[in-house]
């Protein structure tokens, strides 16, 4: 079976291969040099130049609804109609007489939601990947009538030339929601062709009432889901992973009138020291044959793979289907979240470890999206930097963060669902000073979140941040769960308190036009 991909402008293609098998793939990326088998069976790829996401060359083109629609800015970059057509034409073009990979999927589990797509590759690896982290159909019948909503044309090697083609580099990541395309080209790194399908879906699905949610989610024995939003180094991944939970998916999902579902057939893991002992269930899917280890040093002679070695990259990935996950749910969908949890990791060591938010307070902070970065790894250095992602996922957002942030809020009104702050930071001072907060008092107040054990808690409020926080969770010392008590200089405390909440104030000036007043009260007073 051949699809029709004549309606893509590629008149002459070589040969095309559709919807192949996982070792069909490995067959393919290895006979032309793509990449190398480890030891265990995953396939090891060397993305080159580009070793994460570029979002400097990433555009929407300004036509149609999308300019009413977009909130653009340093986030959502507009590209004209005319640079969309020269580049597309160029793509098009370069990839006459090549043999293509093609393959049809979904994106999204719940199948009144989900989105047709087809993602037509030059390298057998990268659709191997979209193998791994879409939706597969694996029922021929189902494929003969399959129809793509969106397309994604992928293109590596071809390269952009920024004084002709208008980019900022050779690489380019266009998105037209006029003519639903994705146009990816002058990368290998393959989180743009999730990321690009990612950022459609959160501009599609909230004009059907669907909240869009940069997430990992599980469900407990009860049938109880619960969300975890937090940017990258907060814990989303580690706290999600519960073995006494499925793991619905550890990335993107939607919320609907009926419940959640996952966006993804797979997980697409950060693994740079990644250990046996910590995350023995992700540790375990870089042994597999089927999964794709992005910029991950092995050993020429044994094959053996080195997780520690960061020499490439930082961002080494793991893409693998997430059945490989033992204690995952098959359908992808979950009931109403009972609880949401929003992970940030302060080092500035002012924020509760774990706080319980009013609607309006998990509204303000889901559209600040904070975490804190450290400003280095010598011994002494005192100053972290904040970081604000609206949504907890600002580059796949293409509406005005209100719009995603009234969603939430109408949703968790309507459902009930108890919302939290929860600090994986620094406690007794900032970094540099205090120390990180254990990971096993991290995961006892989780668990004490979900279980319903701070039901009835007793609270007190942050004098700044208005946070309310228990005094007493089952196996946490008292002195941890107060921030202030945990610093020995207490004026320092306050004056850090103030300095953050300045912060918080000066990030949220630019959403204060469009949001609700009772979010902008839920503001810290500073």
């Amino acid at each position: 079976m051949t699809p029709d991909i004549s309606d893509t402008g590629i008149l002459n293609p070589g040969r095309i291969h559709y919807n192949l098998s996982v070792p069909q793939l490995y067959e393919a990326a290895i006979r032309d040099g793509e990449g190398d088998i480890a030891a265990d069976g995953p396939l090891v790829v060397n993305t080159g130049t580009y070793t994460g996401r570029s979002p400097n060359d990433k555009f929407t083109v300004e036509e149609g609804a999308a300019k009413e629609n977009v909130w653009w800015g340093k986030v959502n970059k507009p590209i004209s109609e005319d640079v969309f057509n020269r580049l597309y034409d160029r793509a098009t073009a370069y990839l006459q007489g090549r043999d293509l990979y093609v393959r049809d999927c979904y994106a999204g589990h719940d199948p009144a939601h989900r989105l047709p797509v087809r993602i037509i590759n030059q390298r057998a690896w990268h659709n191997l990947f979209a193998l791994n982290m879409f939706v597969r159909e694996d029922n021929r019948d189902a494929l003969k009538d399959f129809k793509p909503a969106f397309t994604v044309l992928h293109v590596p090697e071809m390269n952009a030339s920024p004084e002709q083609d208008g980019t900022n580099s050779e690489a380019f990541v266009l998105v037209h929601f006029g003519r639903k395309v994705v146009l990816i080209g002058g990368t290998r790194y393959a989180g743009e062709v999730k990321k690009s399908i990612f950022t459609v879906l959160n501009y599609l699905l909230p004009e059907k009432g669907v909240l869009p949610m940069h997430c990992s989610a599980n469900i407990g024995a009860a049938g109880d889901s619960a969300l975890f939003f937090g940017l990258s180094g907060t814990g989303k991944t580690t706290l999600s992973a519960d073995p006494k939970r499925k793991l619905i998916g550890d990335d993107e999902h939607g919320w609907t009138e009926n419940g959640i579902f996952n966006f993804e057939g797979g997980c697409y893991a950060k693994v740079i020291k990644l250990s046996k002992e910590a995350e023995p269930e992700i540790y375990e899917t870089t042994r597999r044959f089927g999964t794709v280890l992005e910029n991950v040093v092995f050993d020429p002679d044994t094959r053996k793979i080195d997780l520690d070695d960061g020499s490439r990259t930082e961002n080494t990935r793991a893409s693998y289907p997430i059945e490989f996950i033992p204690n995952y749910e098959p359908s992808g969908l979950g009931g109403h979240p009972k609880n949401i949890v929003m992970l940030t990791c302060d080092a500035f060591g002012v924020l509760p470890p774990i706080s319980k938010l009013t609607p309006a307070q998990a509204m303000y902070h889901f559209i600040s999206g904070y975490t804190a970065k450290v400003a280095g790894t010598e011994r002494g250095v005192k100053e972290p930097s904040a970081t604000f992602s609206t949504c907890f996922g600002a580059p796949f957002m293409p509406r005005h963060p209100t719009v995603y942030a009234r969603l939430l809020g109408e949703k968790i009104a309507k459902h009930g669902s108890t919302c939290w702050l929860v600090n994986t930071g620094w406690a007794g001072g900032p970094y540099g000073v205090g120390s990180r907060i254990k990971i096993q008092y991290t995961r006892a107040m989780v668990n004490a979140a979900l279980d319903g054990a701070l039901d009835n808690a007793e609270f007190h409020t942050h004098p700044v941040f208005g946070l309310a926080y228990p005094i007493e969770v089952p196996g946490v010392p008292g002195e941890v769960l107060n921030p202030r008590e945990s610093w020995s200089d207490k004026t320092a405390y306050d004056a850090k308190a103030v300095h953050l909440a300045g912060l918080f104030n000066k990030n949220f000036e630019e959403f204060k036009d469009l949001a609700d007043a009772e979010v902008i009260a839920a503001a810290p007073k500073a």
